[in-house]
């Protein structure tokens, strides 16, 4: 039995690809530690491994800051990362050496993971849920002049933080040495290589192993004659948008559609207005289960949410709200199993979704990239990997 420690930010994007990797491991009789966040405790001990809450450290941020950091201030997120990583390296120091893991899979932004692996030399794998970029797939992203300025003028706060990291013993040459895996890093990908932008330019380093979906959160799909049905979410983060919201009611009310919206836990329902008879709308939904019967998915393009309606060979309409969520929504675009909004006025909507609906291109596409994603190993093939490079092996 060997030893393995997760580490993912508080985001369900970035954790829930990695639970069905968890549980195939702790099947296979492996002893799997996560640090995570209070909010997961109940899935990830139901796993069968060993939760470790971190929030006490993670430093205090209202839903504005989260709001401006994610996607959106680098600084910022920099300067949240370092803040993190020195509050917690004393207890995970101690807690690492005692344990003496046999490897960390730390997620892309989880940068604490990855400097407490090169801190204690502990073998390290790098879990990807976005896509996995470099020097040619950064080109992609496509960052406003907003976020540029940001950028350039944040770096001397990332410099200071970067000499506190060095002064508590951790590698920092430079902030791109901490953010950016090159190709001798052994990383997870969750999408697959014919999803991937530029796929042939990353190393055999990297593992794309398509969409983690565990089979504990399996439904059977459901018939679809009849109506059709419309899902819109715009995910778990940046999901507080009246405006969007209420102009999607506007296009699709008492419509032929039948329509189920999720707003995100923190949006008041009932400051919608009147909600039609043909519309459900729900703080929280379970994405899963209704994918597998929407015909079309009005999505803010994270990559999970990407993933999983490819999965399940659902097209969508595209409302990316920041640079990492355009270079999904352009891949989707690029590969025909979608189309982005030109801008997000109810007839704008309406005209999108009855575009994707009329054209089955849309839909034969999507089912072909379901086929793809099924066939890359999912969250059997990750934990293959991790095997492997415990082994001492290649991939």
């Amino acid at each position: 039995m060997s030893r393995i420690v997760f580490f993912s930010i508080p985001a369900h994007g970035h954790t829930n690809p990695t639970l069905p990797v968890v549980a195939e491991l702790v099947n296979r009789g492996h002893d799997v530690w996560y640090y995570s966040f209070l909010e997961f405790k109940e899935k990830i001990e139901g796993l069968g491994a060993k939760f470790i809450p971190c929030d006490e450290y993670l430093p205090p941020i209202s839903q504005e800051e989260l709001e401006r950091k994610a996607g959106k201030d680098f600084a910022a997120l920099i300067e949240m990362i370092v803040d993190t990583t020195i509050a917690l390296d004393e207890k995970v120091c101690a807690e690492l050496r005692d344990f003496q893991p046999d490897c960390i899979v730390s997620d892309s932004l989880c940068f604490w993971g990855k400097l407490f692996a090169k801190k204690l030399v502990i073998p390290y794998i790098c879990s990807t849920t976005t896509f996995a970029f470099n020097r040619h797939t950064a080109k992609l992203m496509k960052r406003s002049l907003k976020e540029i300025v940001s950028m350039i003028t944040g770096m001397p706060r990332i410099n200071k933080k970067l000499q506190l990291l060095r002064s508590h013993g951790y590698e920092a040459e430079n902030f791109i040495s901490i953010i950016q895996n090159d190709n001798e890093t052994d990383t997870i990908v969750y999408t697959s290589k014919k999803f991937q932008p530029m796929a042939e330019t990353f190393s055999g380093k990297y593992a794309f192993v398509g969409p983690s979906i565990g089979q504990y959160s399996e439904k059977a799909s459901e018939d679809r004659k009849g109506r059709k049905f419309i899902f819109i979410s715009l995910g778990t983060v940046l999901n507080q948008n009246k405006d969007f919201y209420q102009n999607c009611i506007q296009a699709f009310a008492d419509s032929d559609f039948d329509v189920l919206m999720s707003v995100g836990e923190k949006t008041q329902i009932d400051s919608l207005g009147r909600i039609p008879a043909n519309f459900k709308v729900q703080n929280r939904a379970d994405q899963l289960a209704i994918l597998q019967k929407a015909d079309v998915f009005i999505t803010h393009c994270g990559m999970n949410s990407v993933n999983e309606s490819l999965y399940y060979g659902v097209p969508m309409v595209l409302f990316p709200l920041h640079s990492e969520q355009r270079a999904v929504a352009d891949r989707v675009a690029e590969l025909g199993a979608g189309i982005k909004l030109k801008g997000n006025k109810p007839k704008q909507l309406e005209k999108a979704v009855a575009h994707v609906l009329a054209n089955r291109t849309y839909l034969e596409n999507a089912r072909v990239l379901s086929e793809d994603f099924r066939n890359a190993g999912g969250a059997a093939r990750a934990a293959n990997v991790i095997e492997v490079k415990m082994n001492g092996s290649e991939f």
